[in-house]
């Protein structure tokens, strides 16, 4: 039998947002730079996360020692998610290159890929540029993602209406804001992607994918090895 992978969180939720668009203009090129909450690295660092922003609030940093992280969190922002490779970029930048690869179809997608982890408990925002092979206005994308499954455009900024982790944790949809021009590329938008790193970002997808390979009856079609 197959082994169906799981992406990551920081790269299903980008996914989830671009592959609608990329259906219609061929996506050329992909600059993510990720915030992520820590609740990714699990129950021990979001304790950290509480203990270090009380210690911060009652005067007490000195007694400040990290220990999920190598630097302390609260009311930081540290320039990396997991371990670093030798070619400068950690795992999880990595895995966003790949995954996305993988996913979209095309192993030599150009994307680059910064994660940092911030001080939040739950929700990963994402601040994506791209670069498609034709003109997309922000408003066609606008109209492609509001009719896209598992995805919601959050975009209203003179109403202070964007995607916020906070809003994020406990629902299971992508949702999309800040979408507009980029200025540096005739063919290029920018977005803000954010979605719960618990629920999409992993067990939520999870589920998905099981009902598809259940409801596609995939588990009684010949392997394709």
């Amino acid at each position: 039998m197959g082994i169906i992978a799981n992406p990551n969180c920081s790269t299903i939720q980008m996914v989830v947002a671009l592959d609608p668009l990329h259906q219609v203009s061929p996506i050329k090129r992909i600059l993510v730079s990720t915030y992520q909450a820590v609740s990714g690295t699990g129950a021990a660092a979001m304790e950290e996360l509480h203990q270090q922003t009380a210690q911060m609030m009652e005067g007490k940093e000195e007694r400040i020692t990290p220990k999920t992280y190598p630097h302390q969190i609260a009311f930081n922002a540290l320039p990396f998610v997991e371990g670093f490779l030798d070619n400068g970029y950690t795992t999880e930048e990595w895995k966003m290159v790949q995954e996305t690869r993988k996913i979209m179809h095309d192993s030599e997608m150009p994307i680059s890929a910064t994660c940092v982890r911030v001080p939040v408990y739950i929700g990963h925002g994402e601040a994506v540029n791209v670069e498609f092979g034709q003109p997309m206005s922000p408003q066609e994308a606008r109209e492609i993602l509001s009719r896209a499954p598992g995805v919601k455009v959050l975009d209203s900024p003179k109403d202070d209406l964007y995607p916020l982790p906070i809003s994020s944790a406990g629902t299971d949809d992508v949702f999309v804001g800040r979408i507009r021009q980029d200025f540096s590329h005739p063919n290029g938008l920018v977005m803000w992607v954010v979605a719960d790193n618990l629920r999409k970002g992993a067990a939520l997808n999870a589920v998905q994918i099981a009902e598809v390979v259940v409801n596609e009856d995939i588990l009684s079609k010949p392997s394709r090895r």
